[in-house]
């Protein structure tokens, strides 16, 4: 078997169908078991004949057999109270782009005053939450209330607990309003892995490689990154408290100019809050992997090995959960935004995704000799296709106000959809586009010129952190993922574009080759069709250094699209082009995508809106008279100098200069505040309206006070410093 690995554990191999859960060989605390009802505790619990209808549906797609559901229910209520567990409750992921979760209890009052301990099928497969209260882009009116969650049976249940020790079932669940639409982010995930499948099953079937496999699903591994810092000095900050982010602070004298943070020893505090979270994530099935210091100082990363999509997406989720509530316990405030901090690196979510049999077979591992693997060839080239012909969706499906501050900086992948290759398929591409690739470069080995060290293996093509979309050895890796987000619609995306692609690919060469076709006709056939591609989409190949100006004069010679900002590329889910791609391959109807549209528009201007009145109240109340006692001081100081008949030119002049910027400070906090309240049209009118005049405003008020942030005494100043948050305790 041969599956994507992580970037960070390069070495390590799993089957992404198949890990679901984490067995233990020891515990520290019997305070938390194996928190996921699957594998061993399902296969204990359920008759075999219902363990085999659900094992089908979870690892062969099978429709779910509604019989079932009474007996598993009642297994999985038996699990739950074993473990401590008091309340279920169908945990989804509406378009907040959070989780969400409304508990009811186990104990059911009968009519003789008495209760029992109750949970139905109905009640495992079916619940009823408020619809009308959650982002629905038009889909429902305000008096429409009625949404559906329905349990998704290839995700396994789960058992959260507080650090009280209050323990609740977490069925997964999609989540629909009354007339079916999707209103979560889960069901358009679920209908797009299926479209993959469908596609690249035609691609299997062409090479003769479907025997024994039922479906080909899209395979996930998110590498995290996020900042810690102590929760008291936090919490004194409403700008980390409301929005996540700093909207203020002067760079500290050390920032991460000396790189000595990134991958440096981990503190000793941070490493049992880490390893904390890790034991959390593995009772809970989550296969966490790799820890490490990241660039900025504050800064971390955990990563997984691979998983279903589906199940890495519900997994992702549970990380962000875990880290943040360890967090807490651990004194920590974790944060989340793609920049929490200025002058720092910020953070991202880099989304590494491939697609596999239910056999095993990865198939964007190019094996050997990668020249003569015409089914890798033909994949590799359909998402060569994909990216390049849907670049604008690509881009939107990681667009947000907290992105925005990320990318293109000397940290994050431009906003210019590109591909790296590396040298080794760089030049099968080229062989292929002038006829047959007769060889497949050869990485080698490394001498490390000391007797005592061995040779180290050499791969064929480095790696490109540049790169937005890096093909980093049997997986591309989509690096400009933010990392407050759900990766849960930016793989909806992916793999909608991939199954077009392999859905145009396939019919291609059967046009060319025949249904039935094999040997020197099909290879011919498959040659050609991947000839075409590769002139016409290969301009959106690119391995050099994705931050140059040169290449961005480079991508505009080739007619690739900049869309710098959210406002720039949330256009692209609202054409016609998008409209007919995800309804054609049933992902999503024009209805659920224009209401994602809509949402997206929604989100950014009350992001924006929320984080434009913080920084006002912040300065009104806290930053202005801070500067007006420093002033008041200061001119006391002038006035007690000049008394005393002593020359004081330089403290006059500071003087001045305090009040220069107070009077500063004191017009663009106005400027904001007005230019926030007049904001109208249309929400995208809105959006336009907010990068072009707020956002720079916000950057106006900010530049202000963080140049009185320098002049002000320290005891004068009312909130905790860049120097406070990044190195304290550190």
């Amino acid at each position: 078997m041969n599956h994507p690995t992580n970037s960070t554990t390069m070495s390590h191999r799993t089957n992404p169908t198949t890990m679901t859960t984490i067995a233990h060989t020891e515990r520290s605390s019997d305070l938390y078991g194996t928190l996921t009802f699957g594998g061993d505790d399902m296969l204990k619990r359920l008759p075999p004949e219902i363990s085999m209808k659900l094992q089908a549906t979870m690892k062969l797609g099978k429709p779910l057999d509604p019989g079932i559901a009474n007996t598993v229910a009642a297994a999985m209520k038996d699990w739950a109270l074993e473990h401590g567990a008091t309340h279920y409750t169908h945990w989804f992921q509406p378009l907040t782009g959070t989780t969400a979760e409304k508990h009811d209890a186990f104990l059911h009052p009968m009519g003789d005053g008495t209760a029992i301990e109750k949970f139905s099928g109905s009640a495992l497969i079916q619940g009823e939450p408020d619809a009308s209260s959650f982002p629905h882009g038009g889909i429902r009116d305000t008096y429409e209330a009625r949404g559906y969650t329905a349990w998704d049976a290839t995700s396994p249940a789960f058992i959260l607990r507080t650090s009280e020790g209050h323990a609740t079932l977490c069925i997964p669940t999609v989540f629909v309003s009354w007339t079916g639409e999707a209103l979560d982010k889960k069901t358009p995930l679920l209908r797009s892995i299926e479209a993959v499948s469908a596609q690249a099953m035609r691609v299997l079937k062409l090479f003769g490689t479907d025997k024994g496999v039922n479906q080909v699903i899209t395979s996930l591994g998110c590498e995290q990154e996020y900042f810690l810092v102590d929760e008291t000095l936090g919490s004194e900050r409403l700008d980390l408290v409301v929005c996540g982010r700093t909207l203020l602070g002067a760079a500290p004298p050390k920032g991460q100019q000396l790189e000595d943070h990134y991958f440096g020893s981990i503190p000793a505090d941070v490493l049992d809050f880490m390893a904390s979270a890790e034991r959390k994530l593995f009772e809970l099935g989550v296969p966490v992997k790799t820890r490490h210091n990241e660039v900025a100082p504050g800064q971390y990363e955990i990563a997984p090995i691979y998983e279903n999509a589906n199940i890495a997406v519900d997994h992702q989720m549970l990380v962000m959960h875990v880290l943040r509530s360890t967090a807490r316990e651990h004194g920590f405030m974790c944060l989340m935004h793609e920049k929490p901090f200025a002058r720092v690196n910020g953070s991202g979510k880099h989304n590494n995704w491939s697609m596999s049999t239910d056999t095993g077979v990865n198939l964007l591992d190019p094996r050997d000799d990668t020249h003569t693997n015409m089914q890798f060839l033909t994949c590799l080239c359909a998402v060569i296709r994909a990216v390049d012909l849907h670049a604008d969706l690509l881009r939107a499906s990681i667009a947000s106000a907290h992105n925005d501050h990320r990318l293109g900086a000397n940290e994050a992948p431009p906003a210019i959809m590109s591909i790296y290759l590396g040298d080794m398929l760089t030049d099968i591409l080229d062989q292929l586009e002038k006829g047959t690739p007769k060889k497949t470069m050869k990485g080698g080995a490394i001498d490390l010129g000391a007797s005592t060290l061995m040779a180290l293996p050499r791969h064929a093509s480095d790696r490109n952190r540049t790169s937005p979309f890096a093909f980093t050895g049997n997986k591309f890796e989509f690096r400009a993922v933010g990392s407050s987000a759900s990766v849960a619609w930016p793989n909806t995306v992916l793999n909608t574009i991939v199954a077009e692609s392999l859905d145009v690919v396939a019919t291609a060469i059967e046009k060319k080759a025949g249904r039935n076709a094999s040997g020197a006709k099909l290879e011919a056939a498959v040659r050609e069709v991947l000839k075409g591609i590769i002139k016409e989409h290969r301009r959106v190949c690119f391995d050099g250094d994705g931050y140059s100006a040169e290449w961005h004069a480079e991508a505009a010679r080739r007619g690739l699209p900049n869309m710098a900002s959210t406002a720039d590329c949330l256009g692209a889910l609202d054409t016609k082009k998008a409209k007919a791609l995800f309804a054609h391959y049933g992902v999503l109807s024009h209805r659920e995508l224009h209401a994602r549209y809509e949402v997206q528009l929604e989100q950014y201007t009350k992001l924006i809106t929320i984080e434009s009145r913080t920084l006002v109240q912040m300065v009104n109340t806290q930053v202005l008279p801070a500067c007006l006692r420093a002033q008041a001081e200061l001119a006391d100081t002038v006035a007690a100098t000049q008394s005393a008949g002593v020359e004081c030119a330089d403290s006059e002049e500071a003087l001045k200069d305090v009040v220069r910027r107070v009077a500063e400070l004191r017009a663009a906090t106005k400027s904001l505040e007005t230019s926030t309240e007049a904001q109208k049209g249309d929400a995208a009118k809105k959006v336009r309206y907010l990068r072009d005049t707020v956002v720079p405003s916000m950057q106006r008020v900010r530049d202000a006070s963080d140049g009185l942030e320098r002049l002000v005494p320290a005891d004068l100043w009312p909130i905790p410093t860049y120097a406070d948050l990044l190195f304290l305790g550190r």
